[in-house]
């Protein structure tokens, strides 16, 4: 797979609903798992090089809809009247017809279905948090093995804070 090319569609509220981290965040208050899922997909798509797309459900909502960046990923809230499934569904063609390879990730079966349909692959919500918990494990491991002071001179000399504000900043949080 060539994550270069490769783009994660991410329903957004049924991830916060589906992983048990976001979902106490939810009961407290909405943005706060929103943000949460938005950082946990920032270090994902830094890591694995994939496009993301968060789609969140605006349907009862009224206005034209929003889109934004924020730490690079795509950040989309859908106009009236129209589903972040249905979102999903149009985007798909639309990437698909650009010749991207598209991950679909719910665990809204039927959506599932439609997307594979469409020629977008599927991600259940717990596979994409497993994916996650894994691609962090091997940052960790990365970030403490000692090639990488091998490898980078400047690592022995650059203050923690020099380093991790050098690190916001390739993961465009500053």
């Amino acid at each position: 797979m060539n994550r270069q090319s490769d783009v994660l569609l991410v329903d957004g509220y049924n991830i916060i609903g589906a992983w048990p981290e976001l979902a106490r965040l939810k009961e407290t208050g909405l943005e706060e798992a929103r943000d949460r899922l938005l950082d946990m997909l920032a270090d994902y798509q830094g890591f694995t090089g994939l496009q993301v797309y968060v789609i969140f459900d605006a349907y009862r909502v009224p206005g034209l809809g929003a889109t934004f960046r924020q730490y690079k990923i795509t950040v989309v809230y859908t106009k009236e009247k129209e589903t972040a499934d249905e979102c999903i569904e149009r985007l798909v063609v639309q990437l698909t017809r650009r010749g991207r390879n598209i991950h679909v990730a719910t665990s809204d079966m039927v959506e599932q279905h439609v997307a594979f349909g469409k020629g977008a692959l599927r991600i259940s919500a717990r596979e994409l948090l497993i994916d996650i918990g894994q691609n962090r494990k091997q940052i960790n491991k990365t970030v403490s093995s000692d090639q990488i002071q091998k490898k980078n001179p400047l690592d022995g000399i650059l203050s923690l804070d020099v380093r991790s504000r050098l690190e916001r900043l390739r993961r465009g949080k500053d």
